[in-house]
């Protein structure tokens, strides 16, 4: 059960990074265009944050690693989505009216509005992995399985946004659409942990029945 809600989540990781990375080529046009600067700073970015996540969501999972605190990250990363629902008109606003060239100005945004939410979902991968291994000849499948499910989740992520979402939604509403899956994410985890230690708690008191 642990291993399937696991990878639920791990999905649903995925398919929000790619999401809200899609978004950003969207959000930014208005102001620097869509030219290959733009999205060159959009990449950078991304990559930048992602690549500080893991190497944050590895060393997160060292400390007592539970369902619990990874429940947390999601919480922190829907929060950390709020900037870029409510501020980032203001901040392109703000950076489009001082830095004149688009290639510095988009990267400045760019840093400004998905830099630490992208971070803080990068962490996610390296936690699942650790969560889900039990030994250390079984860490490299367990890693290839869930960078899968992870990558897989980015995939239908990036059609669903740029085939459908797109469309059908404004940008407003595609971002709270990615921060309630990441809340419910939250809510399914802290779920999760509770109903295990429930289950292990009553376990423990029904093999000291027996034994008494």
């Amino acid at each position: 059960m642990q291993k399937i809600t696991i990878s639920l989540l791990a999905f649903c990781a995925g398919f929000s990074i790619m999401s809200f990375e899609l978004l950003g080529g969207r959000m930014l046009a208005p102001y620097f265009g869509s030219s290959v600067y733009v999205w060159g700073s959009i990449i950078t970015v991304f990559m930048l944050a992602l690549s500080i996540g893991y190497l944050s969501g590895g060393k997160y999972s060292l400390y007592r690693p539970n369902l619990k605190k990874f429940a947390i990250i999601f919480l922190v990363a829907s929060i950390a989505l709020l900037p870029a629902i409510y501020f980032s008109e203001y901040f392109f606003e703000f950076v489009f009216q001082r830095v004149e060239d688009p290639r510095y100005g988009s990267l400045l945004a760019s840093c400004l509005v998905f830099l630490v939410p992208s971070m803080i979902m990068g962490m996610i991968a390296p936690y699942s992995v650790r969560l889900l291994t039990v030994s250390a000849d079984s860490s490299g499948s367990t890693a290839g399985f869930l960078y899968f499910i992870s990558t897989l989740g980015s995939a239908i992520g990036t059609i669903m946004t740029s085939f459908y979402l797109v469309l059908w939604l404004e940008v407003d509403q595609i971002l709270w659409f990615i921060l309630s899956i990441l809340a419910t994410c939250s809510g399914l985890a802290f779920a999760s942990f509770y109903f295990t230690n429930s289950k292990i708690l009553a376990t423990n008191e029904n093999t000291l029945s027996t034994e008494n």
